[in-house]
């Protein structure tokens, strides 16, 4: 800027002195200004690409414990939501697991599973060898008590026995939980998932049959709710991940009745499911039938499978209140 000042100053001197620099002097002027304005736009550019990658800056999942240290309501029990999450830590690929295991999975201090741990196997719910903590067969009271005092599985078993053996198929009962599919009964003929599923286990809802039909009764609403929490992630190429797809496939299965999915959440395995309603006729869970693609036709699922289904669940909805 100093270089800039003292030569139009000279040149201005020289002005007086001979007109003619007159047009040098407005052509260095405006130099100047396009070189002024051009900066000024560079660093207007350089702004909006940074307020741009700040933007599209993917958000980061909260890990549990950050989940439990967010709520903030005095009345909240931190280290009971803790204790829940070291149980749920644990799954079928995963039945032994150190302290640092369950800390890393969970976010939370290794100082607190350690506690958790303890009093769990204090109270006979958990034991450990060396390092690994597993759960004992004790921790099924926790369950026991939903599965006990719920009409639609005291009155499902028989029910889902019966359709297992008239189709020689496995058979379960779901319900939509955290927007998941929940099982809560299930009666296997033979085994036709690579992960082993029993009540309690929990599936993705937007690529499996029994999550269709529960989402296909659901309000606008509670479909955007559902939708801006959920992770739609391929499972295999056949996967279904585009929101607006998927919400024109639910609403052909809200008028047809039942959804069927064809290795969407694991190669070579479909299934047909129907949705059980309550007196209100609110759906209330879903009804399914899980085979390999080698062994049924999408036809029989259709003409075979789906009457079966259907007459099932009517049977449950009637003892539902």
């Amino acid at each position: 800027m100093h270089n800039f000042s003292s030569r139009n100053t000279n040149l201005a001197n020289a002005n007086r002195l001979n007109p003619e620099a007159k047009v040098y002097i407005n052509d260095l002027e405006t130099e100047n200004e396009t070189e002024s304005d051009m900066d000024l736009e560079t660093e207007n550019e350089t702004e909006i690409n940074t307020e741009a990658l700040k933007e599209t800056k993917p958000v980061r999942a909260l890990t549990i414990a950050e989940e439990i240290d967010a709520l903030t309501d005095p009345s909240f029990m931190t280290s009971l939501a803790r204790g829940l999450a070291v149980v749920k830590a644990f799954s079928d690929q995963r039945r032994a697991m150190t302290i640092a295991q369950i800390s890393h999975k969970t976010g939370i201090p290794r100082a607190a599973v350690r506690r958790c741990l303890y009093t769990l196997k204090q109270l006979g719910y958990a034991d450990s060898e060396a390092n690994n903590f597993f759960l004992k067969p004790k921790i099924l009271t926790l369950g026991y008590s939903y599965l006990s005092s719920t009409p639609l599985t005291i009155s499902a078993q028989p029910c889902l026995n019966q359709v297992s053996r008239s189709l020689n198929e496995s058979c379960s009962l779901a319900v939509m939980d955290e927007g998941e599919v929940l099982y809560i009964s299930r009666s296997a003929t033979s085994r036709v998932m690579s992960v082993a599923l029993n009540a309690g286990s929990r599936l993705p809802a937007y690529c499996t049959a029994l999550g269709r039909v529960m989402l296909a009764a659901m309000t606008e609403s509670q479909l955007n709710d559902y939708f801006s929490e959920c992770e739609l992630r391929a499972y295999t190429e056949r996967t279904l991940v585009s929101e607006e797809k998927l919400r024109v496939l639910l609403r052909d299965v809200g008028q047809t009745g039942y959804a069927i999915v064809e290795e969407e959440l694991e190669i070579g395995l479909q299934s047909i499911a129907v949705p059980v309603r309550g007196a209100s006729g609110a759906v209330v869970a879903a009804l399914n039938i899980a085979t390999q693609t080698t062994r049924v036709t999408r036809h029989q699922l259709e003409h075979a499978f789906l009457p079966t289904l259907l007459n099932a669940a009517s049977e449950l909805s009637v003892l539902l209140p």
